[in-house]
């Protein structure tokens, strides 16, 4: 899991290739504008979901995973609380292959808050449970980024 801000995003490029061109989608492009939806930015390797979330409390949030993809979180209408755990730690549940998701029983181990202006970058090996707030609603973006 990495948290920074997004002046920084493109510093990351070196971990994938992939972070740079959502860098620059972002520098290109007013996200915080958007209606909610997906757009493809490099077919289905690179691609962002605009979204408008229903907050939850930490026991609604439930614990996830992707094995494909890397998920990079930004919160745009108010901070999000994210839940946080190893992969390592959590006994495997079932993985639904066409989704590119596992959900997983419990609650997380850690949680971290994050800003409008800041992001997340949750791993394959990053167990994380979204959308945390005492808001009912929470706009953001999501961008799904092939793990290469």
């Amino acid at each position: 899991m990495i948290i920074d801000t997004l002046e920084n995003l493109g510093k990351y490029a070196s971990i994938n290739p992939l972070f740079k061109k959502v860098a620059d989608y972002i520098a290109n492009n007013d996200i915080n504008s958007h209606e909610p939806g997906k757009v493809e930015i490099d077919g289905k390797d690179l691609f962002v979901n605009y979204a408008v979330a229903k907050g939850k409390t930490k026991e609604e949030a439930k614990l996830e995973s992707h094995n494909i993809m890397i998920d990079i979180q930004i919160p745009l209408s108010c901070p999000e609380t994210m839940g946080y755990t190893p992969r390592k730690e959590m006994e495997e549940a079932e993985y639904n292959a066409e989704k590119d998701i596992t959900f997983y029983k419990g609650l997380a181990k850690d949680y971290v808050t994050i800003f409008p202006g800041s992001f997340v970058i949750f791993f394959p090996q990053d167990l994380h449970a979204p959308c945390i707030s005492d808001n009912k609603e929470i706009k953001k973006v999501i961008f799904k980024v092939k793990n290469l």
